[in-house]
């Protein structure tokens, strides 16, 4: 299967080397690190060429890494149903960049987009329609982002009095806290209470 794989990043490589910075194979799946200028040429290639045919778009997803320039990675997930592969593509997003939309090639990417819209703020250009589609209109910040507060913003309650739904700022009636259990299992570094007696007794 690498060997396959192998061959197969060595020929979209060759056909666009100015859109691939990198290639690997892990845990039998071939991913491409794309420059972000040719995703959409990219996409359409893979999809359309008579030796890949990733016909199928399965996921755009992304990662924030906020301690990098460039912040996060869109990745795009895509299957060949014909030649039984499956493949990867990374491309690292400044936050103040705009990813290309891929829907006049794969139409299925209307949704996918507007979902990492909605939790990462990532702005795709040349889509028709970028508007949340999991949280609310009113929603404030991207949940998915590792600043956005695990608590969140505001909490929505009905109110019986108004007869309408209300946004309140978030009120916590304790601090919030990490709590740091100690492991019980095996192979623990530190004894926890009861164990040195237990130790004894065997």
């Amino acid at each position: 299967m690498s060997d396959t794989l192998n061959d197969l990043a060595a020929a979209i490589r060759a056909e666009r080397p100015a859109a691939i910075v990198d290639a690997s194979i892990a845990f039998g799946e071939l991913t491409l690190e794309v420059n972000l200028a040719y995703v959409p040429t990219l996409i359409a290639y893979l999809k359309d060429d008579a030796g890949c045919r990733f016909s199928t778009l399965v996921d755009i997803t992304a990662v924030d890494h906020p301690e990098r320039a460039a912040r996060f990675d869109v990745v795009y997930h895509l299957l060949s149903m014909y030649k039984n592969h499956r493949i990867r593509l990374k491309v690292a997003v400044r936050e103040d960049e705009m990813v290309p939309s891929i829907i006049e090639t794969h139409p299925s990417a209307n949704w996918f987009e507007r979902e990492v819209f909605d939790m990462f703020g990532i702005l795709f250009s040349g889509h028709p329609d970028l508007r949340r589609i999991l949280t609310d209109y009113g929603f404030r910040g991207h949940p998915l982002r590792k600043d956005f507060p695990t608590s969140g913003y505001v909490e929505v309650r009905y109110d019986e009095e108004q007869k309408r739904v209300v946004y309140e700022p978030v009120s916590l009636v304790q601090e919030y806290r990490q709590f740091d259990f100690m492991s019980p299992w095996e192979g623990a570094e530190y004894i926890l209470p009861g164990d040195a007696k237990a130790g004894a007794k065997a």
